[in-house]
C-alpha cells in the first residue's frame, strides 16, 4: 500500500492516562519497557510503512503486551491458528475492513470502536467520544474518515489516523446501522423506535471539508414497523437496501423515497432479519435471520436465489470476495448462554457453498454467539467478532483455497 496511516494516538495505556508528549524533558520520558520498542522496528519494515508515520510517542503508547494479543491452541483444519484480539470489555456488534485490507474496525457494546493492524492483530488505538454502545461503523475508500452508529442516539464522523471527533449527526432515537455511498458523498444511517418516535433511515451529505458539515437530511425514509437492522446502498447509488424486525426486505429509490419493491412474505424470512452483506460486485446480498436461516437475493429485482439452513439464530452473515463461500454466525439466545458451554452452544462460523448451499465446514472458538462477521477484501482472511468480547482473526490455511464438494 502506497499511502501512509500513522497509527492512533491512545491517551490510555491499561485503563490509565498517560501524560507523556516527545517535547517534554527527555529526563522526564515515561520509561517503557524494551519489548515495546523491538516489534515496532519489525512492524514497520515488514508492512513498508515509514517511520516517521508512526510519532515517537504515539508508536509506543499504542504497543499492547505479548500476553494481551496470542495464538489460540484450539487448532481449526488442523493448522489453521485463529489470533484472539481482546481490547473490547464488552459483547462485539460489528466489524470493518478497511477498502485495502490492512485495517480492521471493531464495533462493542462498551462504546469505543476500536481500530486494528488486520495482519497480525496489533490494537493501533480506539476512538473515545460515544456514551453508548456503538452498533455499527463504515470507513472511507480513502480510509482518512470513519463513521459510528451508537445508542447514545448520535452518529460520530472520525478522522482515523488522529482519533479527532470532526462532526456528531444527533438523533431522536439510537442510532443502528450506518453506510457510505460510493464516493463517500452521502452516508445512509438508520434510527431505532423510541418511545413515540418511529424507526427511520436518514440520508445525510459528507462535506468534503468537517468545518463545512451539517445535520441537514437529505432524505427521511419511514414505514418499516419495528428496527430497521441495516441499510446499505445499491448499485450506483440509486438504491437503499434494508430490513429489520418486521422481517421484510426493501428496496427504495434514494432521490424519491419511493419504495420500488419488497420481498414476499412466503419466501422471505419468517422472524427478524438481523445482520445484510452486500456482495463485492453489489450484484447480490445476503441476509440473515432468527428463523435460522440466510437467503442470497438479487440486489436489482430482489429475487430470491438460495436459502441456506442452520441449526441456530443466525446474527451474523458474510460472503468471500474470492471464492464462493457464503459464512453464518450465530449460536443460542445470549441469555441463556450461561446454560452451556460452547461446545453445546453452537458457537461456531459456518461455511457453506454459495451455489449448492451446502455446509463446507465450521470454525470454532468463541464462547458465546457471533454477532460479526467480516472478510478481508483480498479473501484470504476473515474476523468474527462474539458476545464473549473477543474478536478472532483467521488467516486461511492454503488448503482452504482447494475445498472441493
Amino acid at each position: 500500500m502506497g499511502r501512509m496511516v500513522p497509527c492512533l494516538g491512545l491517551k490510555y495505556f491499561n485503563n490509565q492516562r498517560l501524560n507523556f508528549s516527545p517535547t517534554q524533558n527527555p529526563a522526564n520520558r515515561l520509561e517503557l519497557p524494551l519489548y515495546f520498542f523491538l516489534p515496532y522496528v519489525h512492524l514497520q519494515h515488514r508492512r513498508s510503512y515509514h517511520p516517521s508515520s508512526f510519532p515517537y510517542n504515539l508508536a509506543l503508547l499504542s504497543r499492547r503486551r505479548p500476553s494481551q494479543v496470542r495464538l489460540d491452541r484450539f487448532l481449526i483444519s488442523g493448522k489453521m491458528r485463529p489470533i484472539l484480539m481482546k481490547g473490547h470489555e464488552r459483547p462485539l456488534t460489528f466489524l470493518k475492513y478497511n477498502r485495502d485490507g490492512d485495517l480492521l474496525f471493531s464495533c462493542a457494546k462498551d462504546h469505543n470502536p476500536t481500530v486494528w493492524f488486520a495482519d497480525n492483530g496489533e490494537r493501533l488505538g480506539t476512538y473515545r467520544g460515544h456514551n453508548g454502545a456503538v452498533w455499527s461503523c463504515d470507513v472511507s475508500r480513502d480510509s482518512t474518515m470513519l463513521i459510528t452508529g451508537s445508542a447514545d442516539q448520535t452518529a460520530k464522523l472520525w478522522n482515523v489516523q488522529t482519533g479527532t471527533q470532526l462532526y456528531t449527526f444527533n438523533f431522536d432515537s439510537p442510532a443502528r446501522s450506518v453506510d457510505l455511498a460510493v464516493g463517500d458523498k452521502l452516508v445512509v444511517i438508520t434510527s431505532d423506535p423510541f418511545m413515540d418516535v418511529t424507526s427511520a433511515i436518514h440520508v445525510k451529505r459528507i462535506a468534503s471539508d468537517p468545518s463545512n458539515q451539517t445535520g441537514e437530511s437529505v432524505l427521511i425514509l419511514k414505514g418499516p414497523q419495528g428496527r430497521i437492522n441495516r441499510a446499505v446502498w445499491g448499485p450506483l447509488n440509486r438504491t437503499i437496501i434494508s430490513a429489520g424486525e418486521d422481517a421484510v426486505v426493501r428496496i427504495w429509490d434514494s432521490e424519491t423515497g419511493k419504495l420500488l419493491k419488497e420481498s414476499d412474505k412466503e419466501t422471505g424470512h419468517k422472524k427478524a432479519i438481523t445482520s445484510l452483506a452486500k456482495a463485492a460486485d453489489g450484484s447480490h446480498f445476503l441476509t440473515g435471520s432468527l428463523d435460522k436461516s440466510a437467503k442470497l437475493w438479487d440486489t436489482r429485482t430482489l429475487t430470491l436465489i438460495k436459502t441456506y439452513v442452520t441449526e441456530r439464530p443466525v446474527n451474523a452473515v458474510e460472503m468471500s470476495p474470492l471464492l464462493d463461500h457464503v459464512v453464518l454466525g450465530g449460536g443460542q439466545d445470549a441469555s441463556a448462554v450461561t446454560t452451556t458451554d460452547h461446545r453445546a452452544g453452537k458457537f461456531e462460523a459456518k461455511f457453506y457453498d454459495k451455489m449448492l448451499t451446502e455446509e463446507i465446514g465450521g470454525v470454532k472458538g468463541h464462547f458465546g454467539p457471533i454477532n460479526a462477521l467480516a472478510f478481508n477484501p483480498d479473501g484470504k482472511s476473515f474476523s468474527s467478532g462474539g458476545e464473549d468480547g473477543y474478536v478472532r482473526l483467521h488467516h486461511f490455511d492454503p488448503e482452504y483455497f482447494n475445498i472441493k464438494i
